[in-house]
């Protein structure tokens, strides 16, 4: 048994006081009970194990990846353990607790400066050919999670999690889109049980991208990147709800206060989005969403810092 044994079998509990009545129940899985805090550690100990089981990545390789933190933070959880050095692209648009989270854990940071602190499309793509040219040193392997279809497959254990914990009674699942990894992995379990369960995907309202708009700045991190993400299948979906960045840092700031779930921005905007959905299924139903990662990779940004 070892700390990535240890990724996993999160709890879920129902929301009791932000949501509104005459609507259905919704439960919420707390990720942040993973060894990092995170969702992704689920996503990384996957994708990782599968690259080495095929030989793309060896004992002594170099791992390089583009990350806002919580990716980050859970390949360093990862590389820890199984003794890879690592090397992340971040900017100073996320929070520097993800950043010190990170090279804590021993990720070797390149910082990329971004406009007053917001999410862009310039700023990920500006991220990503950065992680280009050092994935180009010898024995080195980039990670590349916006393209890396490995990632999908960690997730398949949360959406069985969902289901055996709600035991089969879900009607609807919403989640927000960064790389689109999470909500892939969770809806092909769910619809394979369930293909009536609706799908329902989250963006920021101030970059709907998904839904035709047009890309802009917004401060919810981890979601959002300003263009369609490659691994993106509309097929699984059935609605997208834009939320803006105002909406999640309230709904993050009040799951602390009144729920006492203390969770991350793009939490916030999942039960957003989810208050919805439930809306709009009534009473009787289940819908379910993810608290994502910890509120603790936020303590030091405006969401929660002097409040």
């Amino acid at each position: 048994m070892d700390i990535l044994n240890a990724i996993g079998n999160t709890a879920m509990v129902r929301l009791r006081k932000v949501v509104p009545p005459n609507c259905a129940d919704i439960f919420v899985k707390l990720e942040g009970g993973n060894p990092t805090g995170s969702m992704k550690d689920r996503m990384a100990y996957g994708a990782i194990s599968r690259a080495e089981e095929e030989g793309r990545l060896k004992p002594g390789d170099t791992v390089v990846e583009y990350s806002g933190g919580s990716t980050g933070a859970s390949l360093a959880l990862v590389c820890a353990a199984k003794g890879y050095r690592l090397k992340i692209v971040s900017s100073d648009a996320f929070s520097q607790d993800k950043l010190d989270h990170m090279a804590a854990l021993g990720a070797e940071l390149t910082i990329i400066r971004s406009e007053d602190g917001f999410t862009t499309k310039k700023l990920i793509l500006e991220m990503i050919e950065t992680a280009r040219r050092l994935s180009q040193e010898p024995h080195t392997y980039w990670f590349n999670q916006l393209s890396n279809p490995d990632g999908i497959a960690g997730y398949y254990s949360l959406g069985e999690e969902i289901w055996n914990q709600t035991k089969g009674e879900v009607d609807a699942f919403v989640h927000g889109v960064g790389t689109t990894q999470s909500l892939r992995g969770v809806a092909t379990v769910l619809k394979r049980y369930k293909p009536s369960v609706k799908i329902v995907a989250v963006e920021p309202a101030e970059s709907s991208v998904l839904l035709g708009g047009k890309a802009g700045p917004h401060k919810i991190e981890g979601v959002g990147i300003g263009y369609t993400p490659p691994l993106w299948d509309p097929a699984l979906v059935d609605d997208i709800l834009p939320v803006s960045t105002d909406d999640a840092e309230a709904m993050a700031r009040r799951l602390a206060r009144e729920e006492a779930i203390f969770a991350g921005i793009s939490s916030g905007a999942n039960v957003v989005a989810a208050i919805q959905a439930a809306e709009r299924l009534g009473p009787g139903a289940k819908v379910v969403t993810l608290m994502v990662d910890s509120g603790l990779k936020y303590v030091n940004t405006e969401v929660y810092r002097n409040r």
